[in-house]
């Protein structure tokens, strides 16, 4: 499983979620509490967004913590908006393209989870992508299948109604023996974050929500990045969370 952190509020450095809090995402790289691994070294990735609507990608297939690049990035850029990924692969070999987040045009996508027979059921479901979306595939992981089913289901229009569709579809693809998806995601459009929490055994990778943040913000984050359960709330199962910069709202998924 890997672990994953996100931030929207007032501009900061990168470094602010990803390097400095006693439990940051680098800590959690080697050192995670709520995973099945502590260690997720199969690569790494942040997307920010600035001035452009798309956002900057930075991946690679190194580990976070042995990256020398990774701690002057984060100290010198800032962003009102990012997201952080640590890689323990399960599907899809350690490559830079199949490192998360994922990017389409203004869209961002990170995914810690998977979806259960997905080497039986991934053609028929990259049969059901538009020309266009099955040809920005770049990997081979079931997570940036997701993200390409959730765009061909409108996630610009209605992310919820999207997420909804996209578990629906994966469970119709399935068997009724197939062991049960985990997934946890959290994505963006530029302006706002999302965040879905889905299993049907109720144990989807963790994701929390913080308070306000000393930096005025408010982050998502596989465990609490100041290792301060007070200051965090778990995201619940089968719930979706949309944080824009005025408000936060979670609600039940709407699953048959």
């Amino acid at each position: 499983m890997c672990r994953l952190a996100a931030y929207l509020g007032p501009e900061v450095p990168l470094e602010t979620i990803i390097i400095t809090p006693g439990h940051s995402l680098l800590e959690q790289s080697h050192g995670a509490t709520e995973a099945k691994l502590a260690v997720n070294g199969d690569g790494f990735g942040i997307a920010w967004y600035g001035s452009d609507t798309r956002p900057g990608l930075y991946r690679d297939v190194l580990p976070a913590w042995s990256d020398g690049n990774l701690s002057s990035i984060c100290r010198m850029v800032r962003a009102p908006l990012f997201l952080a990924h640590v890689r323990a692969s399960t599907v899809g070999e350690t490559s830079r393209v199949n490192c998360h987040p994922f990017g389409y045009e203004n869209w961002s996508f990170m995914h810690n989870g998977q979806v259960a027979s997905f080497g039986r059921i991934r053609r028929k479901l990259e049969a059901s992508l538009p020309d266009d979306l099955y040809h920005a595939r770049r990997g081979t992981t079931d997570s940036e299948l997701l993200f390409l089913l959730l765009l061909a289901e409108g996630l610009s229009a209605s992310p919820k109604t999207a997420c909804e569709a996209v578990i629906s579809a994966v469970r119709r693809a399935q068997g009724p023996r197939d062991r049960p998806n985990r997934l946890t995601c959290v994505f963006s459009d530029g302006q706002s974050l999302f965040a879905m929490r889905h299993s049907c055994d109720q144990q989807s990778p963790s994701l929390y929500i913080s308070k306000e943040l000393e930096a005025g913000g408010r982050a998502f984050a596989s465990e609490p990045l100041d290792g301060c359960r007070e200051q965090w709330m778990p995201v619940p199962e089968n719930h979706f969370a949309c944080l824009s910069p005025d408000a936060l709202t979670i609600s039940p998924l709407a699953l048959p």
